[in-house]
């Protein structure tokens, strides 16, 4: 998919640097620290033919600058014969948000969506991140699930 602003298209291995970068700035945008050997892990799976996990990457139409990208995953869904689509990661640059990109993006996923017959694509973000709310709430309105987190990490320790 290509738009005045961007191509967005399915990452490749090719694209490691950029996505490190954009990576590591959308960890910062989240104040969360994640091991680097589990960053690498996460660009293997989605790289790998064999794996659930996917990107989109949006570059520029101009220059081929990446500008932001999409990391998702498409899993049995229980409530439909059909996958369902997580959409895990969706991260756009400052310097280019609010131009269409985080957009572009979404509709390619949604494109994907129906090409491959997915029952749903959903997703989270945290409830003051206003500028990524106003952008979602142009292809739906929030649900009124609660979000639970059991870390096990730190919960085995505690049972």
């Amino acid at each position: 998919m290509q738009s005045a602003a961007a191509t967005i298209r399915a990452i490749s291995a090719t694209d490691h640097a950029v996505w490190l970068d954009m990576w590591n700035a959308y960890c910062a945008f989240y104040d969360v620290d994640i091991p680097e050997r589990v960053t690498e892990s996460t660009w293997q799976r989605i790289i790998a033919n064999d794996v659930p996990v996917h990107a989109l990457i949006a570059v520029s139409g101009s220059t081929g600058a990446a500008l932001g990208f999409a990391n998702y995953v498409v899993h049995p869904f229980t409530w439909s014969e059909r996958p369902a689509c997580y959409l895990e990661d969706l991260f756009v640059y400052a310097g280019v948000r609010g131009s269409g990109i985080g957009r572009a993006l979404l509709e390619r996923l949604i494109a994907l969506a129906e090409q491959h017959q997915w029952a749903r694509i959903y997703w989270l973000t945290r409830e003051n991140n206003a500028v990524a709310r106003r952008l979602y709430d142009r292809f739906c309105q929030a649900d009124d699930f609660v979000h639970y987190v059991v870390t096990l990490d730190i919960a085995l320790h505690k049972w």
